[in-house]
């Protein structure tokens, strides 16, 4: 099999963009040169709620020769496990590639042919990356604003979408990446299972890191594929749009503090402590400027938190237990 595509819903949050998602989804796989595909849906709802399985038993239904792959557990299992759930049935399926989407997306009719295109041109290539722009789901409105056009990494494992919240005027175009947001993005399976980390009690291996419940989960496989060899590269005619609530609205410190407090507390709280843990997992691979770069991200994360958001004090512990909890830190 040559493609799987995976995505999650969670309740009414996902449910009401599917009926956007779905169809743009259903376009982009028709001009696929073959049908050889499998898409996979995991429900991260709470159990007896289905408030999107109407408008997903359509859809699968119109895939009438690969029926959707429904699978659940009846709760919230983190974006990190669902996925390595489905990659887990792709690869047993034989699946080539795997694209990760979010149902918050529109997806131009010729977005994953080309990013499949990419992987299949240049074998060193373990990712690949469309240009995401922002998309406007109250105004039903596709803008030109930047969402992500990969993720970039400096010193001090400082991660970021590179050109988010700027207008897309191509100078991202031929950026070197380190690989693909988490919205959207396509993964070579071969790779992915090169680079698979020991789960807890060895039982299961894992993709994405399970200790990052949701956020940042995409940063630490990037990296992870960086340092065995891989690359990834931006496909910039490969268009989606995302409507991505924790987005950058526009440049400057005022315009991060007001998107900052858009987000809700839980949301904070996982950024904050996923970014402690990516320092703690990938310590020992860090020069010394790096380190001392971490070291000083650290102190100013801590005093801000300590001034200005308390409730990410509690963070720390969660921190440290997620660090002792697998034995594959390196």
């Amino acid at each position: 099999m040559k493609l799987a595509v995976g995505f999650i819903t969670y309740q009414e949050s996902s449910a009401r963009y599917l009926a956007d998602f779905l169809p743009s989804l259903e376009a982009a796989l028709a001009f696929l040169d073959s049908g050889d595909y499998q898409v996979m849906v995991f429900d991260n709802s709470s159990s007896g709620d289905r408030s999107d399985a109407a408008i997903l038993e359509v859809f699968s239904a119109r895939q009438a020769r690969q029926p959707l792959q429904y699978q659940t557990e009846g709760k919230n299992l983190g974006f990190s496990r669902a996925y390595n759930i489905m990659i887990r049935s792709a690869l047993k399926m034989g699946a080539e590639y795997f694209f990760v989407i979010n149902p918050d997306t529109l997806i131009e009719p010729d977005a994953i042919q080309k990013l499949i295109a990419a992987l299949d041109t240049d074998a060193s290539l373990a990712s690949a990356a469309p240009k995401i722009r922002r998309w406007d789901f109250e105004r039903k409105e596709k803008t030109g604003r930047l969402d992500s056009a990969g993720i970039i990494l400096k010193a001090g494992l400082n991660f970021s979408d590179l050109g988010q919240g700027e207008e897309d005027r191509g100078r991202f175009d031929r950026a070197d990446i380190l690989g693909p947001s988490g919205a959207a993005a396509l993964f070579r399976l071969s790779a992915l299972a090169k680079v698979a980390e020991a789960g807890k009690d060895n039982v299961e291996v894992q993709y994405f890191d399970e200790r990052f419940f949701m956020y940042k989960e995409d940063c630490d496989l990037a990296y992870r594929l960086f340092l065995a060899g891989y690359k990834s590269r931006l496909v910039p005619e490969a268009l989606i749009y995302h409507d991505r609530t924790a987005a950058s609205s526009g440049q400057g410190l005022s315009s991060a503090w007001s998107d900052r407090q858009r987000k809700s507390r839980q949301v904070r709280s996982w950024s904050f402590a996923n970014q402690h843990l990516l320092f703690v997992k990938h310590w020992k691979k860090q020069n010394l400027a790096s380190r001392l770069i971490i070291m000083a991200r650290i102190l100013i994360m801590f005093i801000f938190s300590l001034i200005l958001e308390q409730f990410l004090l509690k963070s720390y512990w969660s921190v440290f237990k997620l660090s002792g909890g697998l034995t594959n830190i390196k």
